[in-house]
């Protein structure tokens, strides 16, 4: 796309219309296709992106005085340690996609899709339900928004722009998850079983009615949710401005996978039977009824594996027979291609900044921390450990696991300064959301079941950006201020 400081004379009629096109719009929307003009043209791939991360933090290591051995055994050692996570991240993809596009969901999709009036409205209907759904699980947040994206770009008369409704999708893992109850550091904290006895000693158990159910973080959260949907309606761009999935050569003509035939020779008989079906879903049942009887169900579900092994069970179930089954499984392998090969690279980042030693012993992520923690007083704690959060979330976005490494000189901090130490978690959690904004690493599975690369989108979450961080951290310092130091509560 052209950029509109192109002169006149150079620029084709078709683009020069476009361009005074773009200076009608309102003040947001060209802000928003001012910001994805730019992203076009310059973001790089989501693999570069991270292959480019890699360099910078490699040379961030030796500048902080680490060997280079020590950095390059900190990559290769890093560079599986989230293989685990890869795959439950390909199968939230998979689970979400497999359950999405069974004949029940895809009708209730097909409901919610008809409820819009117009473009900017499915914008903002998606903003909404992405961030509520997040406030229950990221994961559902994530793959129903992109099905929800498509079947709204089915409806061409809405004039939909698609990069707009993607970013809208993107909202809850960038504005709210971790206000919610996915968020893994309140988790974490709430359960002393769960808490390294390095942590435990520091902090305590903190319940949820200290840290995601505090009425400032529940206030915030509905701030968000507010701001960002306005944000998302008033910047997306409607009319001439509008680009569709057609344009971008998306096609988005596939609600649900169609049902096989009948079984042609006796081997394929039970692909085309539920009897498989019935018994593999008795016992992740039986599974699960065990996991959610044993513990509190929001621990239970917080878990990937749980949350993982509950859809994958659903989608089989609802698509009743193996073959359907298989065909939704195989249309949704390649909306996990760029999870499986970029996570090993932020793997390889987090290993870096924590693993490779520099001067004095101290690593890249220690030193970032110490200087924060070396800034913050009573009264900046909020906005200065925010900031860190968000700084250090950009290179390790770990979705709240990082908080098992940060948690003991966050928490110590935050004791000596008599900061509130559940609303030092909210900081925390609040803050480590806005990277995602901008940040390739999470868009993934959304990205490939939209078809869109991160170029496409990252211009309206910018946007995003832009207001959450001076509203976010102003709110962290405002809202800390009405609470008071308790000491921590040993189980």
């Amino acid at each position: 796309m052209m950029k509109a400081n192109i002169p006149a004379s150079a620029a084709t009629p078709d683009l020069r219309q476009r361009e005074e096109n773009k200076e009608q719009a309102p003040l947001l929307t060209r802000l928003g296709l001012r910001f994805t003009d730019w992203a076009e043209r310059w973001f790089p791939d989501a693999f570069v992106f991270a292959a480019l991360a890699v360099a910078l933090i490699a040379l961030a290591a030796f500048a902080n005085g680490s060997a280079p051995q020590a950095v390059a055994r900190a990559f290769g050692d890093g560079f599986w340690s989230l293989i685990v996570f890869s795959m439950q991240m390909a199968l939230v993809a998979i689970g979400g996609y497999a359950v999405a596009t069974s004949p029940p969901a895809a009708k209730l999709i097909s409901r919610l899709a008809a409820l819009p009036a117009n473009g900017r409205s499915a914008v903002g209907w998606v903003a909404c339900i992405s961030m509520l759904l997040s406030l229950l699980n990221w994961g559902v947040s994530l793959i129903f928004s992109a099905l929800y994206v498509r079947a709204l770009a089915r409806r061409t008369e809405l004039g939909m722009d698609y990069r707009a409704a993607g970013a809208a999708a993107y909202l809850g893992l960038g504005a709210t998850w971790a206000l919610g109850l996915s968020s893994s550091a309140a988790q974490l904290q709430a359960n002393a079983s769960s808490l390294p006895k390095s942590i435990l000693a520091i902090t305590g158990v903190i319940p949820f009615s200290e840290t995601i159910f505090l009425w400032q973080s529940m206030l915030m959260a509905a701030v968000l949710i507010a701001v960002s949907t306005l944000l998302a309606v008033w910047s997306a761009p409607v009319g001439a401005h509008a680009v569709s999935a057609t344009k971008l050569g998306v096609d988005v003509m596939e609600p649900r996978v169609a049902p096989n035939a009948a079984p042609r020779r006796p081997g394929e008989w039970f692909e085309h039977s539920p009897l498989l079906t019935l018994v593999l879903v008795a016992l992740g049942a039986g599974w699960l009824w065990l996991e959610f009887s044993s513990k509190s169900p929001m621990v239970a579900i917080s878990a990937l594996n749980t949350y993982n092994l509950l859809f994958l069970m659903l989608g089989l179930l609802l698509h009743w027979r193996p073959r359907n089954f298989l065909q939704a499984v195989a249309k949704a392998v390649p909306a996990t291609t760029g999870v499986i090969i970029q996570f090993p690279l932020y793997g390889a980042i987090a290993a870096m900044m924590t693993a490779a030693k520099g001067d004095g012993g101290i690593s890249l992520s220690d030193r970032i921390a110490h200087l924060f923690v070396s800034l913050s007083t009573t009264d900046t704690f909020a906005v200065v450990m925010g900031a860190y959060s968000a700084l250090l979330g950009f290179f390790i976005p770990s979705g709240g696991g990082k908080w098992i490494i940060e948690a003991p000189y966050v928490m110590q901090a935050a004791n000596e300064l008599k900061v509130h130490l559940g609303w030092a978690v909210q900081v925390y959690n609040a803050a480590e959301a806005l990277p995602n904004l901008i940040n390739p690493f999470w868009m993934l599975p959304l990205l490939g079941v939209l078809a869109l690369k991160a170029r496409d989108i990252v211009g309206f979450t910018f946007l995003q950006l832009v207001v959450h961080v001076p509203l976010v951290l102003f709110m962290l310092w405002f809202l800390g201020r009405t609470l008071t130091y308790l000491p921590p509560v040993m189980p």
